[in-house]
């Protein structure tokens, strides 16, 4: 059964960093950016009603941050400001193919200190008042220990509240201190989760076996009423109300940098269902964004380069 997302205002929840590219001349340009940012900006441009669920720090940087995202139209009263602390940093480099490399310096991120007693209450009731939280294997991955824990506690009370969620796999090993604690989180993941979008390529690094099959057992074995299953080749399957059905790209393009490849994708399925489309249009829907952000440099296109 396809969850029901139809109007709910978006909570994406997780981390922004400074991004740093290389440009061809070798120096470098500075931009934000990070996985569920990039997702919530999207979803903002494509007029999903959405907010930030982060922290930052008290320094220019983060101001910076702020009023870009402001200006973009994402809602950031759940934005925890905490003084002393700098944003996290990251380096892309991108192969003549297009595909890329993060280099990162995140480890003492205002972000991993939102399950804090004196900002814990202020996170899970950002949580709760949404009507669709999206998080990501990434945003999974700031946290350990009792904070991981109080981040699921606070997802089942938004999901006992009324609240959906939706979760991309986005495996990134070097947040992992090993795979099996990683499986457990994501086994815990997608049990509580309405929406899972899962990529064959992080189920191959997690699990070892990235075939389609193996992901949607995966995914049935959790309960997930609806599931994306985001191919090693272009396209991707759709599975809700029966079989799983395949779900092409439009046409192939030559990317320049697949940078938020799988974000964008997501804000335009989510941002698709958000407005009542079936699963299958939505993922047609994420393929044409997708299709264009990689085609330009960077996490973030500029406004008009986005798709009608």
């Amino acid at each position: 059964m396809q969850a029901d997302l139809t109007g709910r205002r978006v909570a994406c929840f997780g981390e922004c960093m400074l991004e740093l590219r290389t440009r061809p001349d070798g120096l470098l340009s500075r931009g934000f950016g990070g996985d569920t940012l990039n997702t919530a900006l999207y979803l903002a441009r494509l007029g999903a009603p959405v907010d930030y669920v982060t922290a930052l720090g008290d320094d220019d940087f983060s101001t910076e941050m702020l009023r870009a995202w402001e200006g973009e139209g994402i809602g950031t009263s759940p934005v925890r400001r905490i003084p002393g602390s700098l944003p996290g940093l990251y380096v892309i480099e991108t192969d003549p193919e297009g595909e890329r490399r993060f280099l990162y310096w995140r480890d003492a991120a205002p972000v991993r200190r939102l399950f804090d007693p004196p900002h814990h209450a202020a996170t899970e009731a950002a949580l709760a008042g949404a009507g669709l939280v999206y998080l990501s294997g990434i945003s999974l991955s700031l946290f350990a220990g009792p904070a991981r824990q109080a981040l699921f506690a606070a997802l089942e009370r938004a999901r006992a509240g009324g609240a959906r969620i939706a979760f991309d796999t986005n495996f990134r090993p070097r947040g992992w201190p090993d795979r099996a604690l990683a499986r457990d989180a994501y086994d815990r993941m997608a049990g509580l989760s309405d929406v899972v979008l899962a990529g064959c390529e992080d189920w191959a690094a997690l699990a070892g076996d990235g075939s389609p099959d193996a992901v949607l057992a995966w995914l049935d074995g959790a309960g997930v009423p609806e599931a994306v299953v985001k191919l090693a080749e272009p396209g991707c399957l759709v599975r809700s109300d029966g079989p799983a059905e395949a779900v092409p790209v439009p046409e192939r393009v030559s990317p320049v940098d697949t940078t938020a490849a799988g974000d964008s994708f997501a804000a335009g399925y989510l941002a698709a269902r958000l407005r009542g489309e079936a699963p299958a249009a939505a993922a047609r829907a994420g393929h044409r964004l997708a299709a264009v952000v990689i085609t330009h440099p960077g996490a973030i296109i500029p406004r008009e380069a986005m798709p009608s």
